[in-house]
């Protein structure tokens, strides 16, 4: 209550300051005021004070002072509504963000590869986490795809429950392939009717397309049609990885050829005005990531503007209550006869 009247005075602005100048009878009243009851004289007069000598001034004889002060604020009052007091609400440039983001994460099993450490597919989460973690305020869903797509996450601001779906993917889960045009569809499925200021899709793969009933450039003409923008990224490292390959002896590694097909990945990012990026190591796909964060970083200015509203009818109507109230104790207590 108290910083709402704090608020409500520092906000306080005057029409016709000019007024304010009438202040100044204020400290000459009070001189006044002093002087002439330093001056008065009673009008019985005793040739001896000793009678009087014990008596103490009353409560109320103490209280007399306080008509005079109630006089004071309430023309303080008045000229301050004289002088037209209002409210100025201000506003000030901010910048929005509003965004929504959708990532769609190629879970084939290439992507147990071990050109990155400890493979692509748990390095590209921890990255994921932790862009997750710098936008607490975007709604991001998660959309994972191999030899076919389903919505692990759909788009939430609940990031705790998005970071925990995200950790409980693996590969395997679906069937094994490459369904790129079926991944991107599910991801634009979930986000083409947000009302957010930017829709993005981030599409991470490690393959070439292989499977699925849709065609890659057609999701992305219909992901153009909807105002999203897609970032594809190719994950791997150039030439040949080491791959974890499952043997009655245990696990044996091998070096398989890495393929991305860059060239569709570049078309799908150039149809939606969105980029594509090669991350060879987990270092790159972070240094991917923080600019994908910067490039996404819608904003609106809003300017700023004042809204002034009159105030002067709550100083006039506690200067009358004060009023009030002082000729009310002045006529009945503070009654004085003739």
């Amino acid at each position: 209550m108290i910083n709402k009247m704090l608020d409500f005075i520092r906000n306080i602005e005057f029409a016709n300051s000019a007024y304010l100048y009438l202040l100044l009878i204020i400290p000459l009243l009070i001189i006044w005021y002093i002087l002439k009851n330093s001056t008065t004289f009673a009008e019985l007069k005793f040739s001896s004070f000793s009678p009087f000598k014990n008596l103490r001034k009353t409560t109320k004889q103490k209280a007399y002072h306080l008509l005079f002060v109630l006089r004071i604020l309430a023309l303080i009052l008045l000229i301050l509504a004289l002088a037209r007091p209002q409210s100025s609400m201000k506003k000030h440039n901010v910048n929005i963000e509003g965004i929504d983001i959708v990532m769609a994460y190629d879970i084939s099993g290439s992507m147990l590869a071990e050109d990155f450490k400890p493979n692509r597919l748990e390095s590209a989460r921890d990255v994921a986490i932790n862009f997750i973690n710098g936008r607490p305020n975007d709604r991001i869903g998660l959309v994972i795809f191999s030899g076919e797509a389903f919505t692990q996450c759909p788009l939430t601001s609940d990031h705790a429950v998005l970071k925990n779906l995200f950790l409980s993917v693996k590969s395997g889960i679906i069937e094994d392939g490459t369904a790129l045009g079926d991944g991107l569809a599910t991801a634009i499925s979930r986000i083409k009717d947000s009302k957010a200021l930017s829709k993005v899709v981030i599409l991470l793969t490690d393959g070439v397309n292989n499977m699925g009933s849709v065609d890659p450039l057609s999701a992305a003409d219909i992901a153009k049609m909807y105002g999203i923008r897609i970032y594809t990224i190719g994950v791997g490292t150039t030439g040949m990885a080491p791959y974890p390959f499952q043997t009655p002896f245990g696990i044996q590694y091998q070096n398989v050829e890495v393929k991305i097909d860059e060239s569709l990945l570049k078309q799908i990012s150039r149809i939606t005005n969105g980029n594509y990026y090669r991350a060879t190591s987990k270092t790159k796909l972070e240094k991917i990531f923080k600019e994908i964060d910067k490039l996404e970083k819608s904003k609106i200015d809003v300017t700023e503007f004042h809204k002034k509203s009159e105030e002067f009818l709550y100083f006039v109507l506690i200067a009358g209550l004060l009023l009030f109230i002082e000729m009310f104790f002045r006529y009945t207590i503070y009654r004085t006869i003739p």
